[in-house]
């Protein structure tokens, strides 16, 4: 069972304050031992290649999404109450996105993520939790 900061990490990260979650999410992962450190260090790569899409950073965002899902694709399809699959398949979409994405177009994909995540539409990548 995950510590409590990773469920504060998990509600940043789905309330789409990715720079706290990193912060969550890295003093918990520096602390922890394999395979919990692999998968949490995962999840904070996701976390912060979102933070770069968000700051028009397109080199920063494709890296760390791709290690991000790189990292956890070895979890699936379920580790620690989280459907990893899914975490992968949006994050995956998102990365084939801003990959296709022009640098100079970065700012208007996070808007239209920003808008498709108030609308519960797609937008952002989510961490989805099963019922224990």
């Amino acid at each position: 069972m995950p510590p409590q900061q990773f469920w504060q990490g998990v509600e940043e990260f789905n309330q789409l304050d990715f720079y706290s979650c990193h912060d969550t999410l890295e003093a918990l992962w520096m602390e922890s031992s394999d395979p919990d450190r692999k998968f949490y260090q995962g999840v904070l790569q996701i976390a912060v290649g979102c933070h770069h899409l968000r700051n028009n950073n397109w080199r920063g965002a494709v890296i760390l999404l791709g290690e991000g899902v790189k990292r956890i694709s070895e979890y699936q399809p379920i580790y620690e109450e989280i459907e990893v699959s899914k975490l992968l398949e949006e994050s995956s979409d998102l990365l084939g996105i801003v990959q296709q994405t022009k640098p100079e177009e970065l700012a208007a994909l996070a808007e239209r993520l920003e808008k498709e995540s108030k609308e519960n539409q797609g937008g952002w990548p989510k961490i989805h939790r099963i019922s224990p």
